[in-house]
Formats: structure tokens, C-alpha cells, sequence
């Protein structure tokens, strides 16, 4: 699917935030830069961020319009650095005209990324280029930052994408089924699905196309008692969410150690790194704050887990082989 300005739901809670997205597109680095687009996991950042860089690659077909995650940005500077291609690396991104990166929360901690980030930062915004961001935590929450980065973030405009309101998902909801072709959508099921998924628009669109394939499987009508029963099924799979015992179990399989082992006070290689990638994978991937990670290793304090973040942080910046292994067990837990 295309993201685009024009299949992006506007409503009352994300406005401000298309609007702002819409001006940047249209006069890049005329009023808002950097523009920094901050809400939880499927408020429609990444949609907004892609509508920008599609506008201007109608427009500017001739620009360097960089779009890239963090994540990658890291692994790409990994690889930059082993393979003593920094000079390329660096100016792939200082040519760009507009840089687009999506989830600068996950910078946090990878200290040399960011070093390398805000040198990119500085030297585009010193030459007049646009850059926009995006991030699920405000840059004060989002930790452990440097100070000078975080700083950067904030000097333009902050627009922040809250969960969409009850008229807004029904609205997406009927944009999504017109785009889906399905025909059928009464106004009791869309307000059920509207209840049920409050928070995510990937939810809302998740939910519409699994009712709309059950009921073309089964050759149903799209109902409120099929949705019902599609909509049950899916909260019973939600037991399998990302949670802390979930990582804890999916690490210890992957180390081939115990889960007790995790919580243990063992201070053995083979067990002290798996724990301290549990509890990084934890930080990254739960709210669970500090001190509710440590205790369920084992009672640690909220300074261990930091520490323990931190380290896989750089680890994970620095080897390829540990950058591999986080690599996969994301892609276990998130598939």
C-alpha cells in the first residue's frame, strides 16, 4: 500500500501533526526544522513520514530524499565501520536534500550512532536541509540520549499524534474498507472494531482485513456475529504479546540455558550476557520501567538493568555477531 497525503485519514487528534507534515513537503526547510512527529506504535507516523518523501519525489524527482529507520541506520553504520566504508556512509546521508528517520528512540544508548547522527544532523541543518523525525517517547523519555542530540530534536516543531478518536478510527475504518473492496461494512461493525482497537491504526486496519477474509473464507456475510467471533479469536491470540517472560523464555531457548537461570545470581559468561540481552530486549520491546525489569531477574536493582542496557547497547553497535543475534530473537518475538 501507498502512504500518501491522500489516503491519510485526517481527524481531529492528528491535524495538527498532517498539517505540519503537509508544510514541510511543501516548502522543506522554510518553518519547521526539524520537524519531530512523536505518538505510540500506529498513530500514523511512519505513514506521514513516507507521504513526505512521496510528495517530494513528485515534485523534486531530481532530490536525494533519504527515508531510513534508525535501526538500519545503525546497522548500515555497523557495517560503514567494519568495513571502512565511513566516508561512503557519511555521504550518502550529508547529500541528502531531506533526511526522513523513523523511531529515533531507538538511538538510545548506542552512543557512537549517535555521535555519528548528530554530525549528520549538524551538517545538514547548517546547509539549509530539511529533516524530520519520528519517535514513540518524547526526547526527554527517551534514554539514555545526549544531552546535545536531544536538544537538536526539540529546536523545531514537535507534533505529537495521539490515539485516534472514536470518529476518527470509524472514519479510517470506512477509507480502508472502500480501499479494500469490501462493500459491506455496516455501522455496527465498524463501531465494534472502533471499540475493541483504541490505540493503533494498524490495529484498526489489522482487524478489519481478518473479519473481511474469515468471511470470505466461509462465504458470510460481514456481520456483527462474525465480527464478534473474529474479533474473540484474535483477543485469545493476544496472549502472545511481547512481554518480559516471553522474551525471558524465547533468550533461554535461543542460549540453551535455563529461564531460572536468568533470574539466577550465576555470574558465568554463558549466562550473564543472555540475561543482560533479556533485559535489553525487555527495555526495547515492553513498557515495563527499571525496576520492574529487575525484579523479574531475580530482584536486581534498576541500576544493573541500566548498565546491562547500555552495554548490549554498544555491543550491538559495534559487533556484528551480537547485532545478529538481537536481529533475530526481534524477528522470533515480533513475528
Amino acid at each position: 500500500m501507498d502512504y500518501t497525503f491522500s489516503n491519510f485519514v485526517v481527524g481531529s487528534s492528528n491535524q495538527f501533526a498532517h498539517a505540519a507534515a503537509l508544510a514541510v513537503a511543501n516548502l522543506p526547510a522554510s518553518a519547521y526544522n526539524p520537524l519531530l512527529l512523536y505518538g505510540g506504535t500506529g498513530v500514523g507516523k511512519t505513514h506521514l513520514l513516507h507521504a513526505i518523501v512521496q510528495h517530494l519525489q513528485q515534485r523534486h524527482p531530481t532530490w536525494q530524499v533519504r527515508y531510513i529507520p534508525a535501526e538500519h541506520f545503525m546497522r548500515e553504520l555497523v557495517q560503514a565501520l567494519h568495513q571502512e566504508r565511513m566516508q561512503a556512509f557519511q555521504e550518502r546521508y550529508r547529500e541528502a536534500h531531506v533526511l526522513l528517520v523513523d523511531d529515533i528512540q531507538f538511538m538510545a544508548g548506542r552512543e557512537r550512532t549517535q555521535d555519528i547522527f548528530l554530525q549528520t544532523f549538524n551538517h545538514l541543518y547548517d546547509v539549509n536541509k530539511q529533516i524530520v523525525l519520528a519517535s514513540d517517547k518524547l526526547p526527554q523519555d527517551i534514554v539514555p540520549l545526549a544531552a546535545r542530540l536531544r536538544s537538536r530534536l526539540v529546536a523545531g516543531l514537535v507534533a505529537e499524534l495521539p490515539p485516534p478518536d472514536l470518529e476518527t478510527r470509524l472514519a479510517i475504518l470506512r477509507t480502508k474498507a472502500a480501499m479494500y473492496g469490501i462493500p459491506t461494512l455496516s455501522s455496527d461493525v465498524a463501531r465494534l472494531i472502533a471499540t475493541h482497537y483504541q490505540a493503533s491504526v494498524h490495529a484498526l486496519e489489522h482487524a478489519l482485513t481478518r473479519i473481511a477474509t474469515y468471511a470470505s473464507l466461509h462465504a458470510q456475510p460481514i456481520d456483527l456475529a462474525l465480527a464478534e467471533t473474529v474479533l474473540q479469536q484474535a483477543r485469545a491470540e493476544q496472549a502472545q504479546a511481547i512481554t518480559a517472560p516471553r522474551i525471558q523464555q524465547t533468550v533461554a531457548s535461543h542460549f540453551g540455558i535455563k529461564i531460572s537461570e536468568l533470574k539466577s545470581k550465576r555470574r558465568q559468561h554463558t549466562v550473564v550476557f543472555p540475561r543482560q540481552v533479556a533485559m535489553f530486549l525487555c527495555r526495547e520491546l515492553t513498557e515495563a520501567s527499571l525496576p520492574e525489569i529487575g525484579r523479574v531477574f531475580g530482584g536486581r536493582d534498576h541500576t544493573t538493568v541500566l548498565h546491562a542496557c547500555s552495554k548490549i547497547a554498544r555491543m550491538e553497535e559495534t559487533d556484528e555477531s551480537v547485532a545478529r543475534v538481537l536481529w533475530q530473537l526481534r524477528r522470533t518475538l515480533q513475528h
